[in-house]
Parts: C-alpha cells; structure tokens; sequence
C-alpha cells in the first residue's frame, strides 16, 4: 500500500506550530507539501523554541524542525503582486490550504475563504485560529498558554495549593493540528464523492474543550465545579491515582470490580476482597483513605520497576511514572518505530501515533528546508506547469 495521500498537494501558509505540525503529519502520510514564508525572516517559530540556542540562531530551532521534515519550502513576499501571483498559481494546482492566520490577515491577502472558495472552489482549505470564525475573539492573537487559560483547562490542573498550571507540553498546539487533519482527511472523503472542496474553521478553544468532554457533560448535568485535584484519577475510584513505592512512584487505574479483584490477588491481600469496608466500589467510596492507606502500605515495600510487571501481568492498570527519556528508550516506543531518524541530518523525530496493516512503504523524508531552500525549484516548476 502506498502512503494514502501521495497523490495530494499540500500548500502550507502556518506559523509556530499548530498549523506546521497539520501539514507535517499530512506529508507523514505521503502528501507534498509546500511550506510558503514571507521573503524576509519566515516561520517565527524558527527563531524560539526549545533548548537549542545555536540552531534558533540560524532559523533552525527544535520547535521548528520536529514538524519541518519532508517539507519544500519557498519564500515570496506576498505584500508584492508577483507574490500574490505565485501564491494564486500554488493553490490553483492544490488540493488542500492550510493556515493559521487571523482572518483579517488573511483578507488583506486575499486568502480569505470567501475569496479561496471563489477562485478555487476544488479546494480544502483549512484555517485554524485560536477562538475560531465569528464572535467577538475571532481576530485575538493566541498561543497554546492563552488558550489553555481561556478553555478552562488551566484551572483544572494542579493542586488546590499550586493554584492554574500550564500542562508540561503545548498538547492544545498538537491538539489542534490532530483535529484540522481529522477534518481535512473528512473533507477530501467528501471531495471525491461531489467533487466540490470546502472551507474548515478549527478552534483551538473548541478543541480544548473537547479534550475536556467528558467533564464538561458533568458540569452541564451537575452544576458541580470541577476542582483541581493533582494526580488523582479523572475517574475518582479508590485505587486510582499516583502512589510512592520504594523507589519511584506507579500509577494506577483500579476502576472495575475486576480491576479491584485483581489488585488484591497481585498483592496478596485477598482479604480485601472480603473485608466488608472495600468490597465493593460504594463501600470503598466511603473508607476511601482507610483503603488507600492499606493500599500504600503495600506498594512501598516494592521497587517500582517490579511492582509494574507484577500488577501488568496480573490484569491491573499500571504504570510507572517515568521521565521523558525512560520512555522514549523503553522497548515498547522502540519496537513501535514512532521516532524517525532523518538519513541526511541524523535529526530525530515524532512521527503519527496510529500504523496501518497494509503500510509496507518505507518512510522517507528531506531534511527540515532552511529558509527559501527550494524557492527557485518550484517557481520553475510552476512555469513549466503553467496552465
């Protein structure tokens, strides 16, 4: 099986990394995509980012080149008429636009949709902006911290003594990116069947609320606020949250009876199973730190890394709280082949979270472009396909 969007051109207007990352995972799946800079500096993005100050300092920061790989990339200025023209002449032999510009940005550019859709009615053209089309917000400026602020998301993360925290990654960035591409993949399903294209307005405080979903319909049906509660289970079960062993800390996920049952067989405490204060979930419910006492005086006579097999293979959902770098060496990620190792830089990176059966295809991507690598290139293979 060939890489599914092979067949498909990609023309990425983005910025920082929400929009980058969209198209980065589209070219993952075989798309060439065109990344188009303004003429005189580019991506922002490729001057901050990261812990890297020496590649930052020439336009090559990490935050840059984790969604960089595999792309072309030309500079214009499309202040400029030409600009304009070659920017026109890329999407007329596109199938999908993708930015993340404020609308009237884009207008002043004629790269509004109403403009797009009129031009070039073939094509997906997908915006992602921080609050989305319409209403008061539509042309504030945003970044994952702002958004995080403004869903709620903040709020809820953290202790009551930490007060709102930041989550430790952009993932509303990488969030959004995630939505835009499930709704560009949804809008060229629809294209082959009327042959038409169609404009994709993606929020990302929309996006942050659906990350939140299942706390939202609790709010809606309960008027309950939600409360920060640091690293205690969404679920609220006794049994579930984050517990010191001898060494380190495991987390776990003790939601069903059979969860329960198995806990206690792994540990060998089957008298919890008839002790009439934890045997069953209300009942645990109401000699919760009674349980949890019980339970942490087991867990700390274990090194973490054995109390994880011995609760993983007797049927618990566990794991241990491992650092970044324990993670990325462990088997599992390795065995998974979700790093990919660029063959001309050595550069690693993410890839897709997801494999397909049939996908017997190598992957191959260029190197991240430096600013107006391939600029020369494409203008003239523009004028050579010049309709």
């Amino acid at each position: 099986m060939t890489r599914p969007f092979s067949d498909l051109l990609v023309i990425d207007f983005t910025h920082v990394l929400a929009g980058p990352a969209c198209s980065y995972f589209l070219g993952l799946l075989g798309a060439r995509v065109i990344k188009v800079e303004s003429d005189k500096k580019g991506d922002g993005i490729r001057y901050r980012g990261g812990t890297d100050k020496e590649g930052a300092a020439v336009g090559m920061s990490t935050a840059y080149l984790t969604q960089a790989s595999g792309k072309e990339a030309i500079a214009v200025d499309l202040e400029s008429e030409r600009g304009r023209d070659i920017m026109q002449k890329l999407l007329a032999k596109a199938d999908v636009f993708v930015e993340n510009h404020l609308p009237e940005t884009v207008k002043h550019l004629n790269l509004d949709e109403k403009t797009i859709s009129k031009k070039h009615p073939h094509l997906v053209h997908c915006s992602m902006t921080g609050y989305g089309r319409n209403g008061p917000q539509e042309n504030v400026q945003a970044y994952d911290v702002n958004i995080q602020a403004a869903c709620g998301l903040m709020e809820l993360t953290g202790t009551a003594e930490s007060g709102p925290t930041r989550t430790g990654a952009p993932i509303l960035d990488y969030g959004t990116a995630l939505a835009a591409g499930f709704a560009i993949s949804t809008a060229l399903y629809d294209r082959e069947k009327t042959g038409r294209g169609c404009f994709i307005d993606v929020s990302m405080q929309e996006t942050g609320l659906t990350l939140m979903s299942s706390t939202i319909t609790d709010f809606l049906k309960t008027k309950n606020v939600p409360l920060r509660r640091g690293n205690l289970a969404n679920s609220r079960s006794p049994g579930s949250g984050s517990f010191p062993c001898k060494t380190g800390m495991i987390s776990l996920g003790v939601n069903e009876e059979r969860h329960f049952h198995n806990l206690a067989e792994a540990l060998s405490r089957q008298d919890w199973l008839e002790d009439e204060r934890f045997s069953s979930r209300p009942k645990r419910l109401i000699h919760m730190d009674e349980f949890v006492l019980e339970l942490e005086s087991e867990l700390i006579k274990y090194d973490v890394d054995e109390i994880e097999i011995m609760l993983q293979t007797g049927g618990v959902p566990a794991a241990r709280i491992r650092t970044l770098e324990e993670c990325l060496s462990s088997e599992q990620v390795q065995k998974r082949s979700f790093i990919y190792t660029c063959p001309d830089t050595g550069l690693k990176v993410p890839t897709l979270p997801f494999k397909f059966s049939r996908d017997d295809s190598p992957l191959h991507l260029r190197s991240a472009p430096e600013h107006g690598r391939d600029t020369s290139v494409i203008l003239e293979w523009l004028e050579e396909h010049e309709m």
